[in-house]
């Protein structure tokens, strides 16, 4: 009878085995598309950091663990098996601000940047690359007009904005325009100083300049923020839709190739947030853009109607959503219009020793503008380089919401590259989430040394290093176009502060690369109010994920500008692999009537200005 017993007890243990085994198999609801393996995952999630498996499936993440659980749980008949080979999963980089329109721009403009990214270092230079692109630009011979972008005096060795006449002596006949690497300021030739209507006697705008010659009163073709902001409207060509679209699609895949799953468009013109939808509706999009409108210029234009709309959301349609809208202060720190509390250390020419730059509101104008967004509920970017402009922000938000309920607003901090330390407990009070511009360190850094704040002050541009140590949560940029949306370089640059020289500039404010990550993941996921969605590898989230070359956290630190973005993942589904042309998705505006009417944008669609650097 204990032997029966026995061999019972054996084959209920044997049955339970199988119901175990049965119940443990993956389920539809469970069973993965594709498992992602044998690489280094690096989740962005203090709580789960590395993992050895990623599951996904319907374009979100089902599961992170070990292989082996994974597997177990997920792995059904039609599941892919992806091996990483060693390579570095990490989540998609979320923008935390940029044009991404104006990347578009930059594609069918003149190439005037220095090197390493171009080839002016300069006037004559930067002429010959004037005259190349009109023996062989498309736009130059549709529109009759030449636009060029991201010359940069302080990298020419003339250290001086190049004049009208040396543009006239590119051409007389046709009209050249040409935008400032910071995109505050321009420089116009004979003919597109006519065109704008800009003469002798034409005044200085509020908020801008325009220089003159050596008579105090004829323009020498150079325009400093409001003045180059109004005159460039003029002489944009009305793009075809096809032609926007190009360009629109083509500034899209450089985010892409970078790893970016989520662009922003900062100061998004009237006409700007009148096409996107449009290409949003008709799936022209691959990756998420959040658009934040230009306040004055909608509420000038009298189409707040769209800021009170569907699109005014936190969710996407279509890949697309106006985040909130934005303001700005101040100018470019390299370009001498930043507005700050000492002056500058070398003045520009034609301003006395205490030029220190100039506001672009005054405090009573200033509130009217936050005033109407924090009513609206509208989140709010402020472009702040100067400290005397970050000041500005501080009284007018601190004055503005004692008016209202407390609220989580988010409001944003666009820059900050003289950010004081004094500032930041000021700004943690007051919720203002910081978004640093880096990039500053290696491409004007020794310039800020020698001439734009000396080389105290400069040490400490864009402070990384004190927000981490107030413990504040912070996003860092590219501010594209100013600077091409290289994700490598951003994180490269935050992490070492290395300028063109080879100087390290600050190294207080270095941050590690991990730190530096989460400024490109998790901590603008949250700036854009998306991190219950976005910005790390956890279960529930979109899978927005790229695949790196090598691992950022172990390389050396000088090496991480070599790092390659292998593959970009949006959504679950590979959008980019590296050696393969991005193709976009297809839009035909001829058969689609809203469309058409759209995209047929008047001339302030493409503004240089547009960037703010």
């Amino acid at each position: 009878m204990r032997a029966v017993i026995v061999i019972t007890g054996s084959l209920l243990l044997l049955l339970g085995a199988c119901n175990l085994t049965e119940k443990n198999l993956p389920t539809a609801a469970s069973t993965a598309d594709v498992i992602y393996f044998d690489g280094t995952i690096i989740t962005v999630n203090d709580a789960q950091p590395n993992v050895e498996a990623v599951a996904l499936k319907d374009g979100k993440i089902l599961a992170v663990g070990t292989r082996a659980d994974i597997e177990k749980q997920n792995k059904g008949a039609t599941t892919q098996m992806i091996n990483l080979g060693g390579k570095t999963m990490i989540p998609g980089f979320v923008d935390g601000h940029s044009h991404f329109v104006e990347v578009g721009t930059q594609s069918v403009s003149a190439n005037l940047l220095p090197a390493p990214d171009g080839p002016v270092n300069a006037i004559p230079e930067l002429q010959q690359a004037l005259r190349d692109f009109m023996a062989t630009s498309a736009i130059v011979k549709a529109h009759h007009i030449v636009v060029g972008m991201n010359y940069d005096n302080s990298q020419m060795v003339e250290q001086r904005h190049p004049t009208r006449q040396e543009l006239d002596a590119v051409s007389t006949k046709i009209p050249i325009m040409i935008s400032h690497q910071s995109g505050h300021i321009g420089v116009l030739n004979s003919k597109a100083l006519e065109m704008a209507g800009i003469s002798a006697a034409t005044p200085n705008p509020p908020g801008g300049v325009i220089e003159r010659e050596a008579d105090g009163k004829t323009p020498n073709g150079v325009l400093q923020e409001t003045a180059f902001f109004m005159a460039a409207p003029k002489l944009m060509p009305t793009f075809t839709p096809d032609e926007l679209i190009a360009q629109i699609q083509g500034g899209e895949a450089h985010y892409i190739a970078n790893g970016f799953t989520t662009a922003q468009d900062g100061k998004t013109s009237v006409a700007t947030l009148k096409v996107l939808p449009e290409i949003a509706r008709m799936g022209g999009f691959k990756i998420d853009v959040v658009s934040y409108a230009d306040l004055v210029a909608v509420v000038d234009a009298g189409d707040e109607a769209i800021l009170q709309g569907p699109l005014m959301s936190r969710s996407y349609t279509n890949h697309f959503r106006i985040g909130g809208v934005k303001l700005t202060l101040d100018g470019s720190p390299q370009g001498k219009t930043a507005w700050f509390t000492h002056p500058y250390f070398k003045v520009p020419s034609g301003q006395d020793k205490n030029y220190a730059g100039y506001p672009a509101f005054t405090d009573a104008k200033l509130h009217d503008w936050v005033n109407l967004a924090y009513k609206n509920n509208w989140q709010l970017l402020a472009h702040t380089n100067g400290d005397a402009a970050i000041d500005q922000l501080i009284r007018i938000v601190q004055d503005t919401a004692a008016s209202y309920p407390p609220k989580d607003r988010r409001t944003v901090m666009i820059h900050g590259q003289l950010l004081r330390a004094d500032q930041i407990p000021q700004i943690k009070e007051l919720g203002i989430f910081p978004s640093e511009f880096p990039m500053h360190t290696f491409y004007w850094g020794d310039y800020y040394r020698e001439s734009v704040v000396g080389p105290a002050r400069a040490e400490n541009i864009s402070p990384t290093g004190w927000l981490l140590k107030s413990d504040m949560k912070f996003s860092i940029h590219s501010d594209a176009p100013v600077v091409f949306p290289d994700a490598m370089r951003l994180i490269s640059t935050a992490v070492n502060r290395v300028t063109r020289s080879g100087y390290i500039l600050g190294p207080k404010q270095r941050i590690s690369p991990l730190v530096a990550l989460k400024a490109m993941t998790i901590w603008p996921a949250y700036q854009h109010f998306e991190e219950a969605t976005k910005g790390s590898i956890e279960v529930g989230k979109i899978a927005d994920l790229v695949i790196l070359s090598d691992n950022p956290l172990t390389v050396d630190h000088a090496k991480i500008i070599d790092i390659k973005v292998d593959e970009t993942i949006k959504d679950g589904k590979v959008i980019y692999q590296r050696g393969l042309a991005t193709t976009p998705p297809a839009i035909n505006c001829a058969t689609d009537t809203a469309c058409g009417k759209a995209l047929n944008a008047p001339a302030q669609f493409f503004v240089p200005a547009a960037i703010d650097d």
